[in-house]
């Protein structure tokens, strides 16, 4: 019986994959992405987000495979009837492959789908631990510069890549994600070399999720600073005009 570094469960959850979902947050990621939603995910140690409010919320806890196998089967019937599973999100959930492979195994077991949502910034052998064993990856590709992904995201651009060409190789279900940061990846010539890499790399569906700033109050109750704070949302407008460039290429989606 092995074990995770889960953050948090969150259930009824609709836009983490098909259907309705409960989305297993697991602790620790090995980027820095300055723009980052999930800052309490960031860190494998537990930590406590202390808001305003006085509310305190407590993240981390290690739990075996077979304690979030019964949480989360509380609500398969709701799995079924909607065509939903369980999301496994992070942190980079593939950080603790060994476990993460052998629950997806257990869902399997009992009839409910798995999703893994990764950077895939880790080696090609975490991901043979899961593949077999998981429906869907959710692919996030965040850069097609060598510099930001070493010096900004503390990440290796050339793993990523490798792992998303085997993974789309390898005739599993992978949606491409590519969040819009300004300043990283919206201009159009950022744009277009993604859309270049992803093409050579044999992407044919590309989703968009737009920068928010969401995760602010979170960065307060855990103290420390949001670099992204200031950050300007980017406009509707805005948007459609990278869907558009992302359209010459792909079927594109805005999340």
């Amino acid at each position: 019986m092995k074990e995770l570094n889960v953050s948090s469960i969150q259930r009824f959850s609709t836009g983490d994959g098909p259907g309705i979902r409960t989305t297993v947050f697991l602790k620790g990621c090995n980027l820095r992405c300055p723009w980052c939603h999930n800052p309490e995910n960031i860190s494998s140690q537990p930590q406590t987000l202390a808001y305003n409010t006085g509310k305190k919320v407590t993240c981390g806890k290690i739990m075996s495979t077979e304690e979030v196998l019964a949480d989360v089967l509380e609500d398969v019937e709701y799995y079924r009837a909607s065509g939903g599973g369980v999301t496994f999100s992070g942190g980079e959930p593939m950080l603790q492959a060994e476990a993460l492979g052998e629950l997806c195994r257990m869902l399997n077991d009992n009839g409910v789908t798995s999703l893994i949502d990764t950077a895939g910034c880790v080696p090609w052998r975490y991901f043979e631990s899961v593949i077999d064993q998981t429906d869907i990856f959710y692919f996030d590709y965040k850069s097609a510069d060598r510099n930001i992904y070493s010096s900004i995201i503390n990440g290796d651009i050339d793993i990523v890549r490798c792992n998303l060409k085997r993974l789309i190789s390898s005739g599993r279900t992978v949606h491409v994600r590519i969040p819009l940061i300004p300043g990283i990846n919206t201009a159009v010539s950022e744009c277009e070399r993604i859309c270049t890499d992803l093409l050579d790399l044999g992407v044919k569906r590309v989703g968009l999720l737009p920068y928010h700033r969401l995760g602010s109050a979170k960065y307060d109750a855990l103290g420390i600073e949001y670099a992204y704070r200031n950050v300007p949302i980017q406009s509707a407008s805005e948007i459609e005009s990278i869907k558009e460039i992302y359209n010459k290429y792909f079927i594109t989606y805005i999340e």
